[in-house]
């Protein structure tokens, strides 16, 4: 007679999950033990990195990928990825084991006393099955959970002793719809307020990406002579942003994010929240006289949104219906913006010098994963995104994303025969909060680039202790830290990049090799305005 194990190995393999991200623990031993020859352990040596490496992997794939916890505590470690994925819109099947139901009523040692609320609200469903043979159908519902838009994480608990149990019939694989269209009247009514507009300005989100929708966005722009703007603090590049049109990442405060907007009677942004704002300047939302529309597949982050008009829909599809819908405009294109000037030598070098010398040899399919906050204004200057699904990042704000993540979306590459390089530009003291994922690049020999700019801080919180006017804070210094020593014994290559001269060539052996190499380069401790 088949398990409940059985049953579920076999939905798994029907849905392509046969990849698990994990650290194994004692009551996910059960589901783990027999490990099937065709399914692949992703062996993460703490709960925190597992959760990214998925994410990166579902990022990649645009399907949901599957992480394995342990019980409560592992949960607790990888809260704050989850919080990250939640953000990100990543569909992600999180799974964590739960003590025997045998012995719950009495709570022994690794009891999750909450299960399915210890993760909320960061996850779209999160159940613990009734029945043993429930589980393998609670697979079924969590896939389709996670996949529908608004696209994101789900929890289940799963007790120990389930897995040995007799299995009900099999439950039915099924497909579901991961986008959904715009409404016509509502579309119509946008599309005659854009034609009519005397200056619109395009504001765009993750979403655009997510939904492959870089071309359509583009001709939308061009369709309206607009200029096109990345909405604060975006996780993914939504448009190629060495055209004409672009102007950059919008800030992230209320009132200088309006003043931007300034000289626009109309602002269509798509795809973002409206709007990611840290820390609080207080101001109007938008100038005087300007109007907002607002495209997402959220209801609730339509709702939230503290001006404009709604319209619910896939980005992709909406931009497309959209433009089928704009007349062609005799308003001139926008100005392309200024080029950024050569950097100012000093030494150490900024990390505007560093970026530059980045930029200069970046490989054309490169993909950037960022974790560098203190740095990102730079970084965003010097190196723009010039093609789709090419650059990641934390939408949450929480650090320790982005090495694991960056395991995970090498290897989503690998897998699909791409193997575009993967380049990680994270802070030395973003560094430390996954560290143990450059265990996992290196046993899976993952070509990864790990470029750290090193000032030996917390550089991002001395730039808000300045301007909240917060001195004396301890805690935001990094003195004795030896991140060659340490890559290296994680099983890494590693080459200190002295000046941003050396940069080419350390970049160019670090492609090459078999495995991750982390690049320390030594940078000025100045500490940048954060608006």
């Amino acid at each position: 007679m088949a398990t409940v194990r059985d049953t579920t190995y076999e939905l798994l393999r029907a849905l392509g999950l046969t990849t698990v991200f994990g650290n194994p623990g004692s009551t996910e031993q059960p589901f783990l033990q027999d490990f099937p020859a065709d399914f692949r352990y992703v062996h993460a040596l703490q709960e925190a990195s597992a959760v990214a490496m998925a994410d990166g992997y579902a990022q990649v794939t645009g399907r949901p990928a599957h992480v394995n916890l342990h019980t409560a505590p592992g949960t607790g470690n990888g809260m704050g990825n989850l919080v990250t994925a939640w953000h990100n819109r990543t569909p992600l099947i999180v799974t964590a084991g739960q003590q025997s139901r045998e012995m719950l009523l009495t709570e022994p040692r690794l009891t999750s006393r909450a299960p399915t609320e210890l993760p909320q609200p960061y996850v779209k469903w999160s159940y613990e099955p009734v029945r043993a043979q429930d589980i393998p159908a609670a697979f079924m519902r969590a896939y389709a959970i996670a996949a529908q838009p608004p696209s994101g994480p789900v929890f289940l608990s799963l007790p120990l002793d389930d897995w040995s149990q007799p299995a009900d019939p099999p439950p039915a694989v099924r497909t579901v719809a991961t986008r959904f269209g715009p409404d016509p009247e509502r579309l119509r009514e946008f599309a005659a307020l854009l034609a009519a507009s005397r200056s619109p300005v395009l504001v765009l989100g993750a979403a655009v990406d997510r939904a492959e929708a870089w071309p359509v966005a583009v001709a939308v722009a061009e369709r309206l002579a607009a200029p096109v703007w990345s909405a604060p603090a975006p996780e993914r590049a939504a448009f190629p942003e060495r055209h004409p049109h672009y102007r950059g990442v919008l800030p992230f405060a209320i009132a200088p994010l309006a003043e931007k907007l300034r000289g626009h009677d109309l602002v269509l942004v798509v795809g973002a929240p409206v709007f990611r704002y840290y820390p609080h300047v207080p101001g109007a939302h938008l100038p005087d006289g300007t109007r907002l529309l607002h495209v997402t597949d959220d209801p609730e982050e339509a709702a939230r949104a503290p001006v404009g008009d709604s319209l619910l829909g896939d980005a992709g599809l909406t931009l497309a219906a959209l433009l089928d819908l704009l007349p062609e405009t005799d308003r001139p294109a926008p100005e392309p913006r200024p080029e950024a000037g050569p950097p100012q030598p000093a030494d150490p070098p900024d990390a505007d010098a560093l970026f530059a010398a980045l930029a200069a040899c970046w490989p054309a399919d490169g993909i950037l994963v960022q974790e560098s906050p203190s740095n990102l204004a730079a970084l965003r200057r010097r190196l723009p995104t010039a093609r789709p699904a090419s650059y990641f990042t934390m939408a949450s704000g929480g650090l320790g994303y982005g090495l694991p993540a960056a395991v995970g979306i090498a290897l989503a590459e690998r897998d699909a025969g791409r193997d575009r390089p993967v380049v990680v530009v994270i802070g030395d003291g973003s560094f430390h909060y996954s560290v143990q994922a450059l265990w996992t690049a290196a046993r899976l020999r993952l070509p990864i680039v790990v470029l750290v700019p090193v000032n030996r801080q917390y550089t991002i919180l001395k730039s808000f202790a300045e301007l909240k006017h917060t001195p004396g804070v301890p805690g935001l210094d990094l003195p004795g830290l030896d991140l060659t020593a340490i890559a290296q014994g994680y099983g890494c290559a590693t080459r200190v990049v002295g000046t941003p001269d050396e940069l080419p060539d350390a970049l160019a052996a670090a492609l090459r090799a078999e495995g991750p190499t982390v690049l320390p380069a030594p940078i000025s401790a100045e500490v940048p305005r954060i608006l």
